[in-house]
Parts: structure tokens; C-alpha cells; sequence
């Protein structure tokens, strides 16, 4: 049956069903589950991959759910083009312009498309929807804008607050990916704790399997990586902390490198400035634009992976490197112990001393790096992918 029969279908199914009066929680058939798809259709990186790998675990786990996408455009790449690909995952555009249609006109689609629930997967969702039959969620990845607003720009900031305060406010439910961000809706918005859910995030199923030594050879030869590294990703940006890694780079093992992988910003003039004046030019590599295919093979080779951001919404770096089987030292703060887990090692944020002592501490004993390995592939199950697409079909049903 084509997505289209299969959706008419259904919102007959849908529409005869609540006119009897019963809720989503007592439905046995499929669903029809909306989503805000402006990344999912057009970012490669980020949020991009967050909302593909969320929905397409949800069509892999259960199939018998219909899973609607709505953007106002679509990019034309690959990993976009293979996700829409599936029987039971349909790109939905705007059929009358895309001008205010994601926060307003795109209520007629989904009442249209028989939507049952409308999940916004970054912070916001349609005006009015709580005026409609159709059941909403919103996930709040963080409210960094709010607790560290220095890195904002103030309209920005002012525009993220109003977004996802309203959609708080509005939303049947809330999804909060780490207790700290649950902490901070609280806290900042004064929402009822109950009607939050923390749903942890996974990581892409391609760091949950060791490399071909083919392919690892192939990898360090590419990117010319060193023998011995420590290993960082993410955004070169003050938030992320990477000074403090260079910092404590002066103090280990000169044997060690530190490979930095992530997108620069005007943040990295100073990391460079703070680079020239301890004299570690030739022991830090930057790789940028890297392959998405090849990052478990570089998080694989690393001795230690280093995280020391202020501040964080959970921390997916952090999972990969367990994923891959390294040992993790983050900063404390935030959310990253929630990701970690109790094996890793936390520093201070501001203690270039301690972090270069915790990294010190690893690479100095087999035995120690034998057990965070261990048991941090042990902690970090709990965020396989089946464990979280079932708690987040577990929380639709519940609606």
C-alpha cells in the first residue's frame, strides 16, 4: 500500500476512534506521527543527525507506525536522500508556500494528514497546537542560551528563550535529553516536573563495532595521525573548553599528541595564540571536515578522549568514545557525569593541573585503562538505541 492509501486509511481509522471517544493511549492501531523535519531534511551534521537516527530507529523498532516529516525544504545529499528512502518514513513539503508554515499554516497539514502526534525534536513547535486533537512533544536538548547567555547574541538568545519556553509551556509533554537539562527547565521555566520525561540520546550505531585493521591503516595514513593522540571533538568554541586541554597537554607525556577534530570559530584565534606561547605547535593536529564514516575509526585509535566543556546538554562525544572503547576524562558542571558514567574520570573546568593529572593518571596504568574500557562499554548500554526508540514510543503511547 503507498504512504499515501496507508495515511487516508489510517486518519479514517483515527477520526472514527476518538468520535468514540477513546484516547491515544488506548489506540491498538498504527499511528501517524508528525515531525518537525527542518534538520532532519537539510543539516548533515548535529541536530541533522540527531532527528534522521531518531526517527529511522523508530521505523526500524516499530514498523507499523507511520512517520511524517515535515520541512520547508529539502537538501539533496545522501544521508537525506537513503533516509527517505523507507517504506514508512515520507517527506511532507509546504503545499501553499513556506512563509510562517512551521509555526503556524502547518496545522492544516497535519489535521489533513490525520496526525495523531506532533513531535518537535529541537525546542519548539506549532502556535495553537494545543488547540487542535493532535497530541504535541517537545525535546529540550539544553538551555545553555539561558546559563551561559555571554555566548549568545542577545537576539538570539531572546529568540530561543521565547521558542522553547512557549513550546514548554504548550507541549502535552516534554522530553529532556539528561537530568541536568530536566534541572533546568525546572528551575528557569518552572515547569511541573511531571510532565517531563528524560530520554537519553544514543550515538550512531557505526562506533558500536570495531574497525577492519584495513580500514584503521587506511585512516591514520589519510589524516597523518600520530602513534600515541588524545583525542578531542566538537566545536572549536569558548563553551567547549579546549584551551584547558592544551594547557594540560603541556604537562603529559610528551609522547602524546592532541588530535582536535571540530568546526572553528573566532574562539580559535585565541586557542592558537594559547598554542604559540606554550610551544605545542608540533604536538596538536586539527582535523576539520572530516568524514562522518571515518570518526569511529579516529575515536578507535585514540589512547584517552578529552572533554572539558563548561557546559553541555548531555554530551554524545562522550558515548562515542565508550562506544569505542577509550577512556573519557570530562569536566564536572554540567550533564557530562549523566554520560559518562561513574568509570570516567571529571576535572574542574578550570584546572589545567587536574586534567593534566587525570589524563596522567590513565595513560600511566594498563590496568586502570583496562577497567574504564570495561566498564564504560558496560555503563553505556543503557543508551543502545533499541533501549531508547522503546522509551520513546513507550512515552507516544502514554499520551
Amino acid at each position: 500500500m503507498k504512504a499515501e492509501s496507508k495515511i487516508q486509511t489510517r486518519k479514517a481509522e483515527s477520526t472514527e476512534l476518538e468520535q468514540s471517544g477513546f484516547s491515544l493511549s488506548a489506540l491498538t492501531f498504527s499511528l501517524i506521527i508528525g515531525y518537525d523535519g527542518k534538520r532532519a531534511a537539510n543539516n548533515l551534521t548535529g541536530l541533522g543527525n540527531y532527528s534522521r537516527s531518531l526517527i529511522e530507529h523508530l521505523a526500524n523498532q516499530f514498523p507499523e507506525h507511520e512517520y511524517l516529516v515535515y520541512a520547508p525544504k529539502v537538501k539533496s545529499a545522501k544521508q537525506i536522500d537513503t533516509f527517505f528512502e523507507k517504506d514508512n518514513i515520507e517527506l511532507k513539503l509546504p503545499k501553499n508556500g513556506a512563509f510562517l508554515w512551521r509555526t503556524l499554516n502547518i496545522l492544516k497539514d497535519l489535521t489533513n494528514d490525520g496526525c495523531q502526534i506532533f513531535h518537535g525534536l529541537s525546542h519548539e513547535i506549532p502556535l495553537a497546537i494545543q488547540h487542535t486533537r493532535i497530541k504535541s512533544i517537545v525535546t529540550i536538548h539544553d538551555l545553555i542560551f539561558l546559563r551561559y547567555p555571554q555566548y549568545y547574541k542577545f537576539i538570539d538568545r531572546k529568540l530561543y528563550e521565547w521558542k522553547s519556553k512557549s513550546a514548554c509551556k504548550r507541549a502535552n509533554k516534554i522530553i529532556a535529553i539528561s537530568q541536568k537539562t530536566k534541572e533546568d527547565i525546572i528551575d528557569l521555566y518552572g515547569i511541573n516536573p511531571e510532565k517531563i520525561d528524560v530520554i537519553y540520546q544514543s550515538c550512531d550505531d557505526s562506533f558500536k563495532t570495531p574497525s577492519p585493521k584495513e580500514t584503521l591503516s587506511r585512516i591514520k595514513a589519510t589524516y597523518k595521525l600520530p602513534d600515541k593522540y588524545i583525542l578531542n571533538v566538537g566545536t572549536i568554541e569558548e563553551r567547549k573548553n579546549l584551551k584547558l586541554a592544551i594547557q594540560a597537554l603541556k604537562e603529559v607525556n610528551e609522547e602524546y599528541k592532541l588530535v582536535v577534530i571540530g568546526k572553528q570559530t573566532a574562539y580559535f584565534t585565541s586557542v592558537e595564540k594559547e598554542i604559540e606561547k606554550l610551544g605545542l605547535k608540533n604536538r596538536i593536529l586539527f582535523l576539520k571536515n572530516i568524514p562522518f564514516t571515518d570518526l569511529p575509526g579516529i575515536y578507535q585509535m585514540a589512547s584517552v578522549f578529552v572533554y572539558p566543556s563548561f557546559y553541555e546538554g548531555f554530551g554524545i562525544p562522550i558515548i562515542e568514545a565508550l562506544y569505542s572503547g577509550v577512556p573519557v576524562v570530562a569536566a564536572t558542571g554540567s550533564c557530562l557525569e549523566e554520560a559518562g558514567g561513574p568509570n570516567s574520570l571529571y576535572i574542574s573546568p578550570n584546572d589545567a593541573t587536574g586534567l593534566a593529572k587525570a589524563i596522567n593518571q590513565v595513560l600511566g596504568s594498563p590496568q586502570l585503562q583496562k577497567e574504564m574500557k570495561e566498564k564504560g562499554l558496560q555503563f553505556v548500554q543503557k543508551f543502545n538505541s533499541s533501549v531508547v526508540t522503546k522509551q520513546l514510543m513507550d512515552c507516544y503511547i502514554a499520551l
